[in-house]
């Protein structure tokens, strides 16, 4: 008996940690602009509103480490930056509330050389919330998606 009471425990406690596992999206595409050019618009941290096709307006804080976005349809996002890096043309930034089905989220994108001209890559890690993991995972890959393909014009 005490064997399967284990057996049990252990069982749920794997169960409960498969499901506490951060998950990934990413995203990459080239473009045939070069890495400077990529980057002076995705460098911007509020220029996100001239090119994801789900942002109608971004407003900057004063200090332009904070980001809000307001959502087309409806909705307002709250992004921190967390890390800025102009010379490798990559930024680190968090959300920090929304209507996004995310926690824990962090996000990292980047514009690199590629012999095409320069390759894109936006990837981030985060838990579920309020939905089904795939769910979360589903709308999450559909954000990077759909703003990877406006930059890059794929």
């Amino acid at each position: 008996m005490r064997y399967a009471t284990c057996a049990a425990a252990m069982v749920v406690l794997g169960m409960s940690m498969a499901s506490a596992s951060a998950l990934e999206s990413s995203v990459t595409m080239t473009s045939s602009m070069s890495p400077d050019a990529l980057w002076k618009k995705v460098g911007d941290f509020c220029g996100i509103a001239t090119w994801h096709p789900a942002i109608e307006k971004c407003v900057l804080s004063a200090d332009g480490k904070q980001r809000t976005l307001s959502v087309k349809g409806g909705g307002t996002v709250v992004e921190a930056l967390e890390k800025w890096d102009d010379a490798n043309r990559s930024y680190t930034y968090t959300i920090l509330s929304g209507p996004l089905p995310v926690a824990n989220y962090h996000s990292t994108i980047s514009v690199g050389a590629d012999p095409k001209g320069s390759a894109l890559k936006w990837m981030g890690k985060y838990d579920a919330k309020g939905v089904p993991d795939a769910d979360s995972k589903k709308t999450m890959d559909g954000v990077y998606e759909a703003g990877a393909k406006s930059l890059t014009g794929s």
